[in-house]
């Protein structure tokens, strides 16, 4: 699957762009503020029908205009796919696939599967233990409808489990029958979640830890650990356990919302050792890999997006991974990389990585 064909109206600084594009690698490069960004950010929207950003749809409209259109011509196992947004100022969005309005923008995610790769990902090694649940539960819940089902079931019986015990406390009384209501509830949905997450890393490692060897030049040990106490026991004996503390604490300790990934490099926490060019190598590997696990659970090659992910990498990393996604999975044939979306500053450097390599490619300077 490649994009062919995009066309831009009012899109935040973008006023009006048509591109005809690579269905290899499309490099953009100038000035920071030019529209790089942005533009990746259209090609975005089309696949996820929100910016990646996270700015409301109004944000989007270029400044003084009253509304943005995209507009884009895929080809997709041996077919077109022609996929139109747009908004206007106060009304609602419209988002179209081969002249067809949609009735549910959810009936539009999946359909053109895209891995962004960008500074923001950062959050990753350094906010909370719930920016790595989300990293984990973002993948899955794109293709497993039931993953998601579960966990939107879970997190609003935990929060009708975290108000019991605070009327609990505030009333100075427990009923462990309304309690054991909630625990059963769940246990049945905790056990379920753990299980896929479970599965999901454990097949994201390898690939991961090849992919890093990749970029890095095979110099460094890198591994991801998923922690979680259902590993030791099922979610109710985990709520059992602790029953005694959530009465205390007033909210439930003790879940599957508690997971946590370890970012390790050579046995050491990758937050506290890492330099920054290993820690984005590893970033770098992370979101490569969940491109791998999404192609080969579509059986379709996502759209790739590289936002100014060169900073703080050194030459050969620079170099390595640009082989990486140009070029088949060296040790997996089977793995390789589709259509790619790269913004630099640097057109020569650009320029001189692309010269020795063979395949097709387009550089826009802006």
């Amino acid at each position: 699957m490649y994009l062919e064909k995009i066309t831009i109206l009012n899109y935040r600084n973008i006023s009006e762009l048509s591109l005809e594009l690579s269905p290899r690698m499309n490099v953009f490069t100038g000035k920071n503020g030019v529209g790089k960004t942005n533009f990746l950010d259209a090609v975005y929207y089309l696949s996820f029908c929100k910016s990646f950003s996270n700015f409301s749809d109004a944000l989007n409209i270029r400044f003084k205009q009253d509304f943005f259109l995209l507009d884009g011509l895929y080809a997709k196992n041996d077919a077109q796919e022609h996929i139109v947004c747009s908004l206007k100022k106060s009304q609602k969005k419209i988002f179209k696939r081969n002249k067809i309005a949609y009735k549910k923008l959810s009936e539009h995610i999946g359909l053109l599967p895209l891995v962004l790769i960008s500074p923001a990902d950062s959050i990753l090694i350094t906010g909370g233990s719930e920016e790595r649940r989300k990293f984990i539960d973002g993948v899955i819940s794109q293709f497993d409808r039931e993953y998601l089902n579960n966990l939107l079931k879970y997190n609003r019986i935990l929060s009708q489990r975290n108000t019991l015990l605070k009327d609990f406390a505030s009333n100075k009384t427990f009923q462990t029958e309304i309690l054991d209501v909630y625990n059963l509830q769940l246990s049945t949905l905790g056990d379920s979640i753990y299980a896929v997450r479970n599965a999901f890393i454990k097949d994201l490692i390898p690939v991961f830890q090849h992919l890093y060897e990749q970029i890095s030049g095979g110099n460094e040990r890198v591994h991801i650990e998923y922690l979680s106490k259902l590993s030791e026991m099922p979610m109710y004996e985990l709520l059992m356990q602790s029953i005694e503390k959530d009465k205390v604490m007033q909210y439930t300790t003790k879940g599957i919302h508690r997971d946590e990934l370890s970012f390790k490099l050579s046995g050491y926490a990758l937050s506290k050792l890492g330099s920054q060019g290993q820690q984005k190598s590893f970033l770098l590997a992370l979101k490569l890999a969940q491109y791998v696990y999404i192609q080969n659970i579509t059986k379709i090659k996502p759209l790739l997006l590289l936002d100014d992910i060169f900073d703080k990498l050194d030459a050969e990393r620079v170099q390595n991974l640009i082989a990486t996604v140009g070029l088949s999975h060296r040790k997996t044939s089977e793995i390789s990389f589709g259509q790619i979306f790269i913004t630099d500053t640097h057109l020569e450097r650009m320029k001189t990585i692309l010269e020795s390599y063979s395949f097709d490619y387009k550089i826009f300077n802006w």
